[in-house]
């Protein structure tokens, strides 16, 4: 018996951060705007869309966002309240399906294959969902549609802001096929760069790549990459599954031969890994050094803190005092990575004044 087609939306916030500011506060609406901590290296965790023309996004170093936007504003998060709003769109989401995945505060998978309430249509079902979101917070949503999680959160992705796409599924080959490899969710732009290597720049060269060389060049991630481009995933839904870690990880093309360039490295994936822990309204208690090498062996050091910490210069400093010379040995580094663990809501267990104070070091 043919199994029936699943039914997935992906809801994403649209600069959730900025947008609960420019809600609350009459004299931030209509100016570029970006929710960042103080300070020169603190990192922008979201500019509102009026920021964005300017060259303004998540991610960015604070300091340039200000060269590249002088009039930019700068409010520091709130998490309590961004919780709050959070609290009353997984409100809405309850009211037409059980099986929601939230992703962060702002995202989420939903399985509406049987939902609740709302019909047998899904696309109803989330421009209900967004209508019910506008009503509830004053915030608007953009939504994807589609038969799996790659291809729902592909869509939602497609008509930011206050957008709702749907990918049927007699679109998805021509779809896929026309995309610029680097629009693949999980593919980035290192990725995309060996990618590019092999002659492989779009979606159908991709998907006429064969499954055993994609793996032979990059793993266990090649069978996904190969799935992806044929529109595959099997991933269920996952209701209320708690964040164990969040992390970011670099393959590079060229491995990295010194302690130096390794470092180098550490600020970038710090600032990744603190744009996830911000989305989620999240700290953490342990940081993860991971270290890929060319002859394929993998090593990770970790910390344990007695506070908690999700800024990007304290994830990298601490990443950085685990990383020592010793341990290259005279390998080419092909993958670093740095993970945050021990996870507790932000302001839940402050950072300590003496971060590297009574720490738990384990080699």
């Amino acid at each position: 018996m043919e199994a029936i087609p699943r039914k997935i939306i992906h809801v994403d916030m649209d600069a959730f951060y900025a947008s609960v500011e420019q809600r609350d506060d009459p004299q931030l609406r209509g100016r570029p705007l970006a929710v960042a901590w103080g300070g020169r290296r603190s990192v922008v965790l979201t500019a509102s869309y009026e920021a964005r023309p300017y060259g303004v996004h998540s991610a960015l170093p604070l300091y340039r966002a200000l060269e590249r936007c002088p009039d930019l504003r700068v409010v520091e998060p709130r998490f309590e309240a961004y919780r709050e709003v959070s609290r009353l769109i997984r409100s809405v989401f309850q009211t037409y399906t059980p099986l929601v995945e939230p992703l962060s505060l702002d995202e989420a998978y939903l399985d509406v294959t049987t939902p609740r309430m709302g019909g047998p249509s899904a696309t109803r079902i989330a421009q209900a969902i967004r209508a019910g979101i506008r009503e509830q917070t004053g915030l608007s949503a953009t939504a994807g549609v589609s038969v799996n999680k790659f291809l729902a959160k592909l869509a939602s992705g497609m008509n930011k802001p206050d957008g709702l796409t749907v990918i049927l599924p007699a679109e998805v080959d021509a779809l896929l096929a026309r995309l610029p490899v680097g629009a693949f969710h999980g593919i980035g732009p290192a990725t995309a760069a060996r990618l590019d290597a092999m002659g492989i720049q779009s979606g159908a060269q991709l998907r006429a790549a064969s499954q055993d060389d994609l793996v032979t060049r990059f793993g266990a991630m090649g069978t996904h990459f190969w799935r992806i481009a044929h529109g595959l995933d099997d991933r269920p839904v996952e209701p209320d599954r708690p964040s164990k870690s969040i992390g970011t990880e670099e393959t590079y093309s060229d491995d990295l031969r010194t302690i130096q360039a390794v470092q180098a490295r550490l600020p970038v994936l710090a600032e990744g890994v603190e744009r996830r822990l911000a989305r989620a309204g999240l700290a953490a208690h342990t940081v993860i050094l991971k270290l890929k090498f060319d002859d394929r062996r993998v090593i990770t050091r970790r910390v344990t803190l007695p506070g908690a910490v999700h800024r990007a210069p304290e994830l990298a400093e601490l990443a950085a005092r685990l990383l020592t010379s010793g341990l290259l040995a005279g390998r080419g580094v092909r993958l670093a990575g740095i993970t945050a663990a021990g996870l507790c809501p932000v302001g839940e267990t402050p950072s300590q004044p003496q971060l590297f104070g009574g720490l738990a070091w384990n080699a």
